[in-house]
C-alpha cells in the first residue's frame, strides 16, 4: 500500500478520476482531519473502497510524548516500519483575550520536524548521531508530523504554524523528499502554510545549498554554524571536512537574492568552547556582507555528553557585542528543559532506557 500523504494534489489526480477528486481528498485529509476514507462522505462508494485497499493515511503512530512546564511538547514517534523519530511543538506566543474575553491576538505556534531516521553528520554535541543513520523519511512521513500534531493539540486549521526542519536528520541530505514536502504544506487545499513559514536548517552542505537556491522554493535557510574556525568545527561537526566555513559562506552568498532577505546562523554556545569575544570578533568578519541574523542557543546538556551549558553572562556579551557590530543577534529562550528536549534525547531514553 501507498502513503497517501507522499503526493501531491496533482500527483494524486493521476490515480483518480476525475481529477476534482484529488483536491476533495486533500480536503478531507489536511481540512477536517478524517481518520478513515469512510468519512469522505462526497466521494463514490467504489472510490473509498478502491482507495482504503491501496492507500494509507496513518503513517506516525505516538510511542511516548512528554510535555514541559513551558508547553512545549516533545513527540517519538514510530513508522510504519516501526523505525522512531522525534518531533517537536513549541509554544512561541500565548493567546491573548481582553477583559470582555475577545481574542486580541492568537497563540502561536512552531513545528520541529525530522527528515530522516537517524543522521550521517556525527556532530559530537548531538545525540541523534549516537544511533547512526538508518534511513531518509518520505514526503508524507514529513508532512504527517505537522498534520497530527496541529490534530492532536486542536490547533485550528486557519491558524498557521511556523515548521523548522531541525529535528532529526540533515534536510539537505534528503533535499528531494524535503522539496515535495514543501511543496504540500504549501497546497491552499492542503495546510496552505507559506513557504515563508517554512525553515530549512542545514549543517552546511555547501553543494545541496545551491541546488536548494535553484528550486526556488521560496523558504527560509538556516545555517548550523556553530564556530567560527576550521579547526573547532571540524572537531564538532566532521561535515566540515568536506564542507569548510568557507564554501558554506560562498554558497550563500550564490543564494538568490529574493529569497535572501534573512539567512538565519544557528549558534549552539558551549561553556569555554566557542563562547568568547574572540569567537564573536571573528564571527562579525565571517559574515560581512551577508544579510544574516544570528541565533544563540544554550546547549542543552544531555546523558554523556562532554559539554556544558554556558553561563548567562557570556550569552549576553556575545551577543551585545554582535549587536554593536549591526549584527541582528538574538538569544534564543530555552524551551523544554525539564524534558528529553535535545534532539534524538526522548528516542535515546525511550529504546535505551536511560
Amino acid at each position: 500500500m501507498k502513503n497517501l500523504l507522499d503526493f501531491t494534489k496533482d500527483e494524486l489526480g493521476e490515480f483518480v478520476k476525475p481529477a476534482f477528486r484529488a483536491k476533495q481528498i486533500y480536503e478531507w485529509i489536511y481540512k477536517k482531519n478524517v481518520d478513515s476514507f469512510d468519512e469522505m462522505l462526497n466521494l463514490p462508494k467504489d472510490l473509498r473502497q478502491d482507495l482504503s485497499q491501496n492507500f494509507y493515511f496513518d503513517p506516525l503512530k505516538v510511542v511516548k510524548s512528554e510535555k514541559s512546564k513551558d508547553g512545549s511538547i516533545k513527540y517519538l514517534f514510530a513508522l510504519k516500519d516501526g523505525k522512531t523519530i522525534e518531533s517537536v511543538l513549541l509554544p512561541m506566543k500565548d493567546e491573548e483575550r481582553a477583559d470582555d474575553g475577545k481574542i486580541v491576538s492568537h497563540a502561536r505556534y512552531t513545528v520541529c520536524v525530522s527528515s530522516q531516521v537517524g543522521c550521517k553528520m556525527g556532530c559530537s554535541f548531538c545525540l541523534t548521531a549516537k544511533g547512526g543513520f538508518v534511513r531518509n523519511l518520505t514526503a508524507g512521513e514529513i508532512v504527517e508530523q505537522v498534520h497530527f500534531i496541529k490534530k492532536i493539540n486542536k490547533i485550528p486549521y486557519e491558524r498557521r504554524v511556523n515548521i523548522v526542519y531541525m529535528g532529526m536528520g540533515e534536510p539537505l541530505n534528503n533535499l528531494e523528499n524535503v522539496a515535495k514536502a514543501i511543496k504540500i504544506f504549501t497546497d491552499n487545499d492542503g495546510l496552505a502554510i507559506s513557504p515563508r513559514r517554512q525553515t530549512v536548517s542545514t549543517s552546511g552542505l555547501s553543494s545541496q545549498i545551491k541546488k536548494l537556491g535553484e528550486m526556488n522554493l521560496g523558504v527560509l535557510l538556516a545555517i548550523s554554524l556553530h564556530a567560527v574556525n576550521d579547526e573547532l568545527r571540524q572537531e564538532l561537526m566532521p561535515i566540515n571536512k568536506a564542507y569548510n566555513i568557507a564554501s558554506i559562506m560562498d554558497a550563500i552568498r550564490e543564494f538568490p537574492s529574493d529569497m535572501r532577505k534573512r539567512v538565519m546562523f544557528e549558534y549552539l554556545m558551549m561553556h569555554s568552547v566557542n563562547d568568547s569575544l574572540k569567537d564573536a570578533k571573528t564571527l562579525v568578519k565571517l559574515l560581512h556582507g551577508i544579510k544574516a541574523k544570528v541565533n544563540l542557543i544554550y546547549f542543552n546538556p544531555h546523558e554523556g555528553s562532554i559539554y556544558k551549558r554556558p553561563l548567562k553572562e557570556n550569552m549576553e556579551k556575545f551577543r551585545d557585542f554582535l549587536q554593536s557590530k549591526s549584527v541582528t543577534c538574538t538569544i534564543r529562550e530555552s524551551k523544554g528543559i525539564d524534558i528529553s528536549a535535545a534532539c534524538g534525547q526522548l528516542k535515546e531514553r525511550s529504546e535505551n532506557k536511560i
